[in-house]
């Protein structure tokens, strides 16, 4: 079948997409978005991470054909043509990036947080975050850059 979909502000069509293939599969392998990452393909570690239609959801588990006509913004979607988001500029600044498998999970999570709560608690860091693993950070490091980035985007 072909999808139609709008993926980082750009509207794609997309051929031979079987009724099975969940959107990670359509994004990174038919599209060549390769931020989001195939780790448990269970909606369990949060490292395949997307907006559709503004709500992050695990595309691992949203069926391919699910995002026709919606918009879809990835790991790649959060910087624009003037740099990196504050909050991946955070994320490379504390050291929060290690493997990677996790970041462009907790990048999104972190980024749908702020957009929320532009001045979260470490609980409210916490619950946001809960649904993504990482199994190098200790997390200290991830913490430390969404607070870095609510300052920096307190201040903008």
């Amino acid at each position: 079948m072909r999808i139609t979909t709008t993926v980082n502000g750009t509207e794609h069509e997309v051929d031979d997409v079987w009724a099975g293939e969940s959107l990670l599969y359509m994004l990174r392998e038919r599209m060549g978005l390769p931020g989001s990452k195939n780790a448990c393909e269970q909606g369990e570690c949060g490292s395949c991470t997307v907006y559709l239609d503004g709500e992050p959801v695990c595309s691992c588990l949203v069926a391919a054909g699910q995002a026709a006509g919606r918009q879809v913004i990835t790991v790649e979607g959060l910087a624009t043509d003037d740099g990196l988001h504050p909050v991946q500029e955070a994320f490379v600044e504390c050291g929060a990036v290690q493997c990677g498998f996790c970041t462009p999970g907790l990048l999104v999570a972190a980024h749908d947080l702020l957009a929320r709560v532009p001045d979260p608690s470490d609980l409210e860091i916490r619950e946001a975050l809960a649904g993504n693993l990482c199994r190098c950070t200790g997390y200290e490091k991830i913490l430390d850059a969404v607070r870095l980035a609510a300052e920096r985007q307190a201040q903008a």
